[in-house]
């Protein structure tokens, strides 16, 4: 299950507002997209700017899903390191695939500025913080796999990584200036309102029903209209509803919750993040820490809430809040939700080719910001252009992925044991 989006401090703080009416009646197009996701929106709004005309159905809300509930950090490369990457993939695959995302912050914050989204954009980096001593040995593998590529990537010591946090409890730092933080659902609803002003057509409150192949066409079936188009991309990725006629690939769902405090005082802001980078850790349960545009600090872990593990993750918190800042431990955490991470096997973003009109990416495995913008739109491309050269990673015609509910059944097992009894103090 997931929270409500509504649940979200997001919901409730987005900048950014979008009028996308239910589909009624058939509409003929070049592509058809299912999902108003960063990837969805991405591909509608670069297909729409190439001069393609476009129909995009969303059976929610645009940013429904992950990119509406996610922490907002806008990172570059994925959870991987690149050498663990080119394993995996191969060399020359894995090198492509780390060379495209490496500069999807830059396309991510170019579409902030061209198309004046209202998603409080801050590019001060990230940081990567090590929990505990031993997750220095971690951060200075990854720093020299990233040095080596040419990434401007920092290693901060423990006094440096402790004053740009604010904490005692972190013991150094790998420093991305690439990176930075946005407002995820202000970001994909200000995809969503450049796409249908370049042209594209997008439908909230339309799910996909049905989807099938007549000809050379495809034809999405909505509870009140039609989508016929040469092309189609689905990109749901973790939220993907059943759809008659087409087979969803199979994830593994893991979760994750933030909860927010209210805007915190300017002598606390002075001390915590004044920097305003964006954190997470190198714990294998991980949890993160941001500031958004009023100084709130929102603070979250791996879990799902709603179920018996709630009131472990929900008191983990509490006592999280109080072991990294001491100085506002009590204060009240006024809003909780979660959502749901698309994993693979490999912790690899996929592609997967229905037939050479018809793509689904998927996978992201928390990392959905930046590269689902750039898959969306080089997927987009790919497509109209009959080039495939372009894509960030070769499509897959199959993809199976074995003993995934057990697989969900062992990250929630580890994140409620972990918070259990972890941030004691």
């Amino acid at each position: 299950m997931t929270s409500d989006l509504s649940d979200s401090l997001w919901h409730d703080t987005s900048g950014e507002t979008v009028d996308a009416p239910e589909l009624i009646g058939d509409v003929q197009a070049d592509l058809v997209v299912i999902g108003g996701g960063y990837t969805g929106l991405s591909a509608a709004l670069h297909a729409a700017m190439d001069g393609a005309s476009v129909c995009l159905v969303e059976a929610e809300e645009f940013g429904a899903g992950g990119s509406g509930r996610n922490v907002g950090l806008a990172n570059a490369g994925l959870w991987l390191p690149p050498e663990d990457i080119d394993a995996r993939m191969g060399k020359a695959a894995g090198a492509r695939l780390s060379d495209v995302l490496s500069g999807a912050p830059d396309m991510v914050y170019g579409l902030i500025d061209t198309f004046d989204i209202a998603c409080e954009p801050v590019r001060n980096g990230t940081m990567h913080c090590a929990h505990a001593p031993r997750g220095m040995k971690d951060l200075e593998n990854r720093h020299r796999q990233l040095a080596d590529r040419g990434a401007p990537v920092q290693l901060l010591s423990r006094d440096e990584a402790v004053a740009r946090v604010g904490s005692e409890q972190v013991h150094g730092a790998l420093f991305d200036p690439r990176a930075g933080t946005i407002h995820p659902l202000a970001y994909a609803k200000g995809l969503a309102r450049a796409a249908i002003k370049a042209g594209a057509r997008l439908h909230e409150a339309t799910p996909a029903l049905t989807v099938d192949k007549s000809g050379k066409d495809w034809h999405v079936t909505t509870p009140r209209g039609r989508v016929i188009a040469r092309h189609m991309i689905l990109a749901t990725n973790g939220y993907t509803k059943p759809v008659k006629g087409l087979k969803a690939p199979r994830i593994v769902p893991v979760h994750y919750f933030q909860a927010a405090t209210d805007p915190l005082s300017d002598a606390d802001l002075e001390r915590i993040l004044p920097g305003k980078e964006g954190c997470w850790d190198t714990a294998l349960v991980m949890s993160s820490w941001r500031l958004d545009q009023a100084g709130r600090l929102i603070i979250g872990g791996m879990g799902e809430l709603g179920h018996i593990a709630d009131s472990a993750h929900r008191n983990w918190l509490d006592r999280k809040l109080a072991r990294m800042f001491p100085a506002i431990a009590g204060t009240p955490l006024r809003q909780l939700w979660f959502g749901r991470i698309a994993m693979t096997a490999e912790y690899l973003p996929k592609i997967l080719a229905l037939d050479p009109t018809g793509l689904v990416s998927f996978g992201y495995s928390g990392r959905g910001i930046c590269p689902g913008t750039i898959f969306g739109e080089r997927m987009a491309r790919a497509l109209l252009s009959g080039d495939f050269a372009g894509l960030p990673t070769d499509p897959v015609t199959d993809h199976s992925l074995p003993f995934a509910g057990l697989r969900q059944a062992y990250y929630e097992t580890g994140a409620t044991m972990t918070h259990l009894v972890k941030d004691r103090i």
